[in-house]
């Protein structure tokens, strides 16, 4: 079987929607996509192990190559959380993209496989979510003019992409600060100010000891609003 019967398998004896599945097991649905369309051929060991965390119902060997039987002869246990839903709040692993690794995420961010590898961070959602969330650690001071609005070193940022076809002719920039990953000048926290018929944008550091410098949409190859911080050291 391929990985693509295979997970459309589970999904039939689960009697639920990839989506569904995504968020039960703590992973991103692109990987779950990614089966159904064959665009990746196999399901991974990490992924198979997630799978069966929460459902232990199907064999490891059967999800890894599809031999065999797909479920156990044991009867599946039910699992009782303590946790109490609070408003039906839910949460989603998100990859975290941190300084040391911001050089591999340049060359690596467009890699189903390489997303895979990227340590993860569960983050409370309210509402259904859509799109591609990314969680940046902010290096430096730039952003950090000491007022509420502040994004300092080291704060981890939730982020959702903005698509390349949203951003002309023009993005909402009164409305967010944005991740930009630039195709040689890395990952940058910034609010951007202007945006002129030509594709390029303002950006502005909130630290007035930095000054202001135009970037051309032609060299970024990802955008992302910042929707919130998710963590920030205390430490004095």
């Amino acid at each position: 079987m391929t990985g693509q019967e295979i997970i459309n398998s589970v999904l039939s004896e689960l009697d639920i929607k990839a989506p569904t599945l995504a968020e039960k097991i703590g992973v991103l649905y692109q990987r779950i996509f990614d089966l159904q369309k064959g665009k990746t051929k196999k399901v991974s060991s990490q992924l198979a192990n997630a799978i069966i965390k929460v459902y232990p119902q199907f064999q490891l060997s059967w999800l890894l190559t599809g031999e065999g039987n797909m479920l156990t002869d044991a009867p599946s246990q039910t699992y009782h959380s303590n946790a109490r839903p609070v408003d039906d709040l839910s949460y989603m692993n998100v990859p975290v993209i941190h300084i040391k690794a911001q050089c591999g995420y340049l060359a690596g961010y467009g890699d189903t496989e390489y997303i895979d590898t990227l340590p993860t961070m569960p983050v409370i959602v309210d509402k259904t979510y859509h799109g591609k969330y990314r969680i940046f650690e902010a290096e430096g001071d730039s952003m950090d003019d000491n007022s509420r609005l502040a994004i300092c070193d080291g704060d981890k940022v939730l982020a959702r992409e903005v698509r390349r076809d949203l951003w002309l002719p023009k993005l909402h920039i009164n409305d967010w600060y944005f991740v930009i990953v630039h195709r040689t000048n890395g990952i940058s926290i910034k609010q951007i100010t202007a945006q002129d018929d030509k594709g390029n944008i303002t950006c502005h550091s909130l630290n007035e000891l930095f000054n202001d410098y135009t970037v051309n949409l032609d060299d970024v190859v990802e955008i992302y609003n910042v929707i919130k911080v998710v963590e920030r050291n205390m430490r004095l």
